[in-house]
């Protein structure tokens, strides 16, 4: 087999792999969530990162040499921002959920 037929193997493979990954992720990242507006929220987290990450991705193929490996600066900052701000909420709305629960 030529070098570049593995080659093209490997890339769409770990691709599909990547994408099933986060599907997978997605679907259990939905469905742990103990209330409504955590649910809500999931869901937006989820959408915008389906949108944002792939942005990125095709950024680095689109953009001109040195922007394409320098916007990997702003994409870890963001990214580990968002995943911190994103877990901090989570956990405040199910503090709410549950408090609302004890009410009743």
């Amino acid at each position: 087999m030529a070098p570049e037929t593995i080659g093209l193997i490997g890339g769409v493979g770990g691709t599909v792999i990547g994408v099933l990954g986060g599907v997978v992720g997605t679907w259990f990242s939905i469905k742990n969530t103990n209330g409504p507006a955590e649910k809500a929220f999931m869901i937006r987290v989820s959408t915008a990162m389906w949108i944002l990450v792939p942005l990125f991705i095709l950024l680095v193929f689109v953009l001109p040499q040195p922007w394409n490996q320098l916007i990997w600066i702003p994409y870890a900052f963001c990214l580990t921002w968002s995943i911190r701000r994103s877990s901090i909420k989570q956990q405040a709305i199910r503090e709410a959920e549950v408090a609302s629960k004890e009410m009743l």
